[in-house]
């Protein structure tokens, strides 16, 4: 039988930092930048230029509302638009982070995003902010209604999924159908197709944070048996698609460990954009594809990729 893939690892900083949460989005660190000293003017431009791409539009509204200050800055730009929706949809999110941080009232928080929303009918975004909201400050039964709301909007939207996965997990095993029926129902091209390791990796998560299995994932033997290798089999199958000939392998592997790293920090829309920008998939059905062995090819690419460099 073919072992699941060796655990991922990824490199940090000689000074220890994190990756930047605004990733390879340069309008965003130049727009979060001036935010941070005041100047919201860049940040009302950056939304308006994001139109209705509904996750780079949630990726960029989240980082923008977690930044020093944010709230306040944002209360500043409304005051001189009142009008302006983005600025009403920052100033809710802003106060959701630091609702969700300990740091805000919940309630203000939900009555914000609700009026934001009602501005907003099509933007699924105030629905992923109250989603994030709910995973600090509710139930995982309570999550379902924002996350509904925000499916209908988006079907596909990728942060939401995985925070919804985090909260289907605490519930019970009923992650592992949504995750797959996620991934069923997605486009070739979309990161969801990734959903069912996430899905696994969370309820892992719940089960060692309870006692219930080992810490240490080998230990625990939460890899093994026939479901969860066949989950890490057609995702690492589906990974391994995106190594066209044309295609860095070095790239592909950093941003994959970028992303694993982003992942178990809980940064779930910035790891949802690094799928993104790893590429399109080539096929029609990620999700399945016979007769391959991605483990021995994983670790055929990153020999190669470990040779290149």
């Amino acid at each position: 039988m073919t072992p699941p893939p060796p655990p991922l690892t990824f490199r940090r900083s000689p000074d220890g930092r994190r990756p930047d949460p605004a990733l390879d989005d340069a309008p965003l660190r130049t727009a979060r930048d001036a935010f941070v000293q005041g100047h919201w003017a860049e940040a009302r431009t950056l939304l308006q230029e994001t139109g209705h791409d509904w996750d780079l539009r949630g990726h960029r509204v989240i980082c923008l509302a977690r930044t020093p200050a944010g709230e306040a800055w944002t209360r500043e730009w409304q005051l001189a638009e009142p009008d302006s929706q983005d600025a009403a949809l920052l100033l809710a999110c802003a106060m959701a982070t630091r609702a969700a941080g300990g740091r805000g009232d919940a309630n203000a928080a939900r009555v914000a995003l609700d009026a934001a929303a009602r501005a907003a009918p099509h933007d699924p975004t105030p629905w992923l902010a109250l989603l994030l909201l709910f995973r600090e400050t509710a139930t995982p039964p309570d999550c379902r209604h924002p996350f509904g709301e925000l499916h209908a909007r988006h079907p596909e939207h990728h942060h939401g999924h995985h925070l919804m996965a985090a909260a289907l997990a605490e519930e019970g095993r009923g992650v592992y159908d949504f995750a797959a029926q996620a991934a069923e129902r997605a486009p070739a091209d979309s990161p969801l197709a990734l959903l069912p390791v996430t899905a696994h990796a969370q309820r892992f998560r719940v089960l060692a944070a309870r006692g219930e299995v080992p810490p240490d994932p080998t230990a625990a033997g939460h890899w093994h048996g026939r479901h969860p290798r066949r989950i890490v089999e057609t995702a690492f199958n589906w990974w391994l698609e995106w190594g066209a000939e044309d295609r860095n392998p070095r790239r592909l592997i950093d941003l994959n460990h970028l992303a694993y790293a982003k992942f178990h920090e809980g940064r779930m829309a910035e790891a949802a954009a690094l799928f993104q920008r790893i590429g399109p998939h080539p096929t029609r059905e990620p999700w399945a594809f016979s007769g391959r062995e991605p483990h021995k090819a994983f670790r055929a690419a990153h020999r190669t990729a470990l040779g290149a460099a």
